[in-house]
């Protein structure tokens, strides 16, 4: 979980940068709402906190380079993620059509807007 969720971005990160800085590019990174609030003794959740320490670093890295950051965090999406995990909570759940409209907001943004941080949850959902 550690290699996918945080070396495998932080990794792609750094090989995309010089094409990113020469075509003023955008990078979005997908994290959780478990990146953004605590949950004790969640090991994903301390992967997507990484995620969002990525984010802002890298935003912080780029920006003079005319790079934008986008850090995307969803609460919970209907996905194979909760196969093998029992049922899936109770309550409201995003499609994966619903993120994808979120990124696409998010990066169309006119030029000089920089979204930085969507957290994205399905009504109803508290944490």
């Amino acid at each position: 979980m550690v290699l996918t969720n945080v070396l495998g971005p932080a990794l792609l990160v750094r090989a995309a940068l010089p094409a990113l800085k020469r075509s003023r590019g955008r990078i979005v990174l997908v994290g959780s709402v478990a990146g953004v609030t605590n949950t004790p003794g969640n090991v994903y959740g301390m992967t997507k906190w990484a995620v969002t320490g990525l984010a802002e670093n890298t935003r912080q890295l780029v920006t003079g380079d005319g790079v934008g950051v986008t850090l995307v965090a969803p609460g919970r999406v209907e996905t194979p993620f909760w196969d093998g995990r029992g049922n899936p909570p109770d309550g409201p759940m995003l499609s994966a059509g619903q993120i994808a409209d979120a990124i696409v907001w998010a990066i169309g943004q006119p030029d000089g807007v920089d979204v930085n941080t969507v957290v994205v949850r399905p009504t109803g959902q508290r944490g």
